[in-house]
C-alpha cells in the first residue's frame, strides 16, 4: 500500500504532462483537417489581394502631370503595378511564414493559408523569395535600374519592419509611411517625370495621417483589453496617436494648398481656376476622414473611403477638379 501509492501519485503526474503536452501542440500545430482551396489558392490569399488596390497610387505623379493616357505611359505602369505588387506579395509570404506560430495562437491570424497549413512555410518562404529577386530584375530589364533600385529598397525596408522595426516606436509608422510614398513616387520615376516637392509632401504626410489613424483607432478599440493585435499598442497612448494624426493632417492640407497654387510658369486658359478650387474638395476629404479617426473607427484607408458615400462623393469631386486642371479646360 505505502510503495504503491507513490506509484500511482506519479503516473497520474505523468499522464498529466502528456495530456497538457498533447493540448499545447494541437494549439500550435497547423489543422489536420484538409483545407479548401488547394495551394495556389493560398498563395493568392497570402499575397493579399484586397491590399492590392493601394498599387493604384503608382499612377499619381503621371496623372497629377497630365501624362497618364498614352500608351506607352499605360503599358509602362501597368508593368509597374504588377512588379511593385510582387513585391507586396513576396513580403506578405515571408512575414507570414515567419510569424506561423504566433499566427497559430491568433484567434483570426489562425486562419490565414500558412498558419492553417493550406501553404507549407517552406513554399511560402521560396515563392516569396522568387518574387523578391524577380520583380526588380524584371524592373531592370524592362522599365529603368531607378526603379529596380526603389522596389529593392522597397523589400528591404518592409523585410526590416517585418523582423525588427515594427517594434521600434515611431519608426514603425515611418516605415509604413513611406511604403505609401514609394508607391506614389514610382510611377513618376518610370516615366521620368520632376516629382514636384509638394507632391511628396502632401502625399507622404497625407499617408501618416491615414496610417496614425488606423493606428489610433487600434488603440481606442483595444483600450482596457487584453491581446492587442499589434505589439506596439501597448506601448503608444492614445493621446500621442491622436497628436500625429492631427499633425499629419495639417501639413498635408498646407502641403496640398502650396502645391495647388504653384503655377510653376506654365499659362492657364481654363474657364475656372480648378486647380485652387480642388483644395476646397481635399480639405473637406481630410474633414470628413478625420470623423472616423475621432471616432476610433478609422481602419484600412480603402474600406473608409469605399464604405462612406459622402467621402466617396467628395473624392470624385475631387478627381473631376483635378483632371479638369491637369486638361486645362
Amino acid at each position: 500500500m505505502t510503495e504503491t501509492a507513490p506509484l500511482a501519485g506519479s503516473s497520474r503526474t505523468q499522464d498529466a504532462a502528456l495530456v497538457e503536452q498533447s493540448t499545447r501542440r494541437r494549439r500550435t500545430a497547423p489543422p489536420r483537417k484538409a483545407v479548401p482551396g488547394g495551394l495556389l489558392a493560398g498563395l493568392l490569399k497570402t499575397a493579399r489581394p484586397k491590399q492590392w488596390v493601394k498599387n493604384v497610387l503608382v499612377v499619381a505623379a503621371p496623372a497629377a502631370a497630365g501624362q497618364l493616357f498614352s500608351g506607352h505611359a499605360a503599358a509602362e505602369l501597368a508593368l509597374v503595378f504588377a512588379l511593385f505588387t510582387a513585391c507586396a506579395a513576396a513580403v506578405y509570404l515571408i512575414n507570414d511564414a515567419r510569424d506561423v506560430e504566433a499566427d497559430r495562437a491568433h484567434p483570426t491570424k489562425r486562419h490565414r493559408p500558412v498558419a492553417a497549413g493550406q501553404v507549407p512555410v517552406p513554399v511560402a518562404y521560396g515563392v516569396g523569395g522568387a518574387l523578391g529577386v524577380l520583380a526588380p530584375a524584371v524592373a531592370a530589364w524592362l522599365v529603368s535600374p531607378v526603379v529596380a533600385a526603389l522596389l529593392t529598397a522597397y523589400l528591404g525596408m518592409q523585410l526590416a519592419y517585418c523582423v525588427s522595426l515594427k517594434h521600434v516606436l515611431v519608426v514603425d509608422l515611418v516605415v509604413v509611411t513611406t511604403g505609401f510614398l514609394m508607391r506614389a513616387a514610382i510611377g513618376g520615376l518610370a516615366l521620368g517625370i520632376p516629382l514636384s516637392r509638394w507632391f511628396l509632401i502632401t502625399t507622404g504626410f497625407g499617408a501618416l495621417f491615414m496610417v496614425s489613424a488606423k493606428r489610433y483607432s487600434e488603440a481606442v478599440q483595444m483600450a482596457g483589453k487584453a491581446g492587442a493585435t499589434r505589439a506596439l499598442l501597448t506601448e503608444y497612448t492614445t493621446g500621442y496617436l491622436r497628436f500625429v494624426w492631427q499633425l499629419a493632417a495639417g501639413v498635408a492640407v498646407l502641403g496640398y494648398c502650396l502645391w495647388a497654387l504653384e503655377e510653376g510658369g506654365v499659362p492657364h486658359a481654363s474657364i475656372l481656376p480648378w486647380r485652387q478650387l480642388s483644395m476646397v474638395a481635399f480639405i473637406l476629404a481630410i474633414l470628413r476622414y478625420a470623423v472616423f479617426a475621432d471616432r476610433g473607427t478609422a481602419g484600412e484607408p480603402e474600406d473608409v473611403v469605399l464604405r462612406d458615400r459622402a467621402l466617396a462623393l467628395i473624392g470624385l469631386v475631387w478627381l473631376a477638379m483635378y483632371g479638369l486642371a491637369v486638361a486645362n479646360w
